[in-house]
């Protein structure tokens, strides 16, 4: 494999938050601090969760990024780029039989493709935004939905939502900003789980904006196997449709001693894609204790958390982090 060209690596902010709360001048500060401590330890840009608000109009919400990034510029932070995690929710899904929940879906999209615009740099839309993330149907007696029951159900829910991403991607388009469709394992969400199914539903959108994240906790929890992950990478690429490449460990945690396949996972991706890597971190934030069932102790933060002897600080994850990455690049490179 040749020698690859310094590939961008970011850091996700779930380590420290699922809100930037663009809108708080204080925590704003508490924000910069976080991005300049991890600039200096090696990071080329970050990803933010960009949650929704819905008893805020979206153009407000798009305004509160808009001073958020005045503020990241004013502390020297011009430069830093950015991508955002958006998923879909019950408000706002794609697929609702309800055709007014789809046009509130198509507008709650175009608001943070606005977002990630104003934030610049990368300019990548990622997430879980086709299916509400978490939300498990069921049928009328309240029993949830599984194996054939399910995929009957989701065929026609898939149907009703390509044109909402169409007409979404056509939008990216003209803000210069790629559509990152996350798959996410059945563990968290009923759809789509799999690489293939987010490219069996791309088959119905024209517009190569709208493409994939691919996270490899989620590859190894929901994919078949690695035989049909590296046939579907290659599809993906092909079709200049991957966007987004995540590594994170199985529980979400530190990268040091971790089932990550890092030539199973990395060796389809490596010679063609030239996007960010994303080192994401679900940290045992209020958030995701109960959403991602949390035992491990939290990674105290730095400058909000009292430093816990002997256990290991948000800021050493992401320095271990990176340098474990760093180094699977150039041992693959050197293969």
């Amino acid at each position: 494999m040749a020698k690859p060209a310094s590939r961008p690596i970011y850091f996700s902010f779930f380590m420290f938050t699922v809100d930037m709360r663009p809108d708080d001048a204080a925590y704003s500060q508490v924000l910069i601090n976080h991005i300049r401590a991890l600039t200096e330890i090696g990071y080329d840009g970050f990803d933010l969760p960009i949650p929704p608000k819905p008893t805020m109009d979206h153009q407000a919400e798009v305004e509160s990024y808009i001073r958020l990034k005045r503020r990241f510029d004013e502390a020297g932070l011009k430069n830093v780029r950015f991508t955002t995690n958006v998923g879909a929710t019950r408000d706002f899904d794609p697929t609702s039989p309800v055709a007014d929940t789809r046009r509130a879906a198509l507008a709650y999209f175009k608001s943070r493709v606005d977002i990630t615009s104003v934030l610049g740099g990368e300019t990548v839309m990622a997430g879980p935004i086709i299916f509400p993330y978490g939300v498990f149907p069921t049928n009328e007696e309240g029993i949830p939905l599984w194996s054939d029951l399910l995929q009957d159900w989701l065929a026609p829910r898939y149907e009703l939502a390509t044109s909402v991403i169409a007409e979404l991607a056509d939008y990216a388009t003209e803000k210069g900003v790629k559509l990152a469709i996350e798959p996410v394992d059945h563990w968290e969400t009923p759809a789509p789980n799999m690489v293939s199914d987010v490219l069996d539903f791309l088959k119905g959108v024209d517009s190569a904006t709208a493409g994939l994240t691919v996270d490899c906790a989620h590859v190894m929890l929901g994919s078949d196997g690695p035989v049909a992950y590296e046939r579907d990478i290659q599809t993906t690429i092909a079709q200049k449709r991957l966007h987004y490449v995540h590594i994170s460990s199985l529980d979400r945690g530190s990268f040091d001693d971790t089932w990550i396949p890092w030539d199973t996972f990395l060796r389809p991706i490596l010679p063609a894609y030239q996007g960010p890597f994303l080192l994401e971190v679900f940290n045992a934030i209020p958030a995701f204790q109960n959403s991602l069932r949390q035992t491990r102790r939290k990674f105290w933060v730095p400058g909000e958390d009292t430093p816990e002897a002997g256990w290991p600080s948000a800021y050493d994850i992401a320095r271990d982090g990176l340098a474990i990455l760093q180094n699977q690049f150039q041992r693959l490179s050197a293969l």
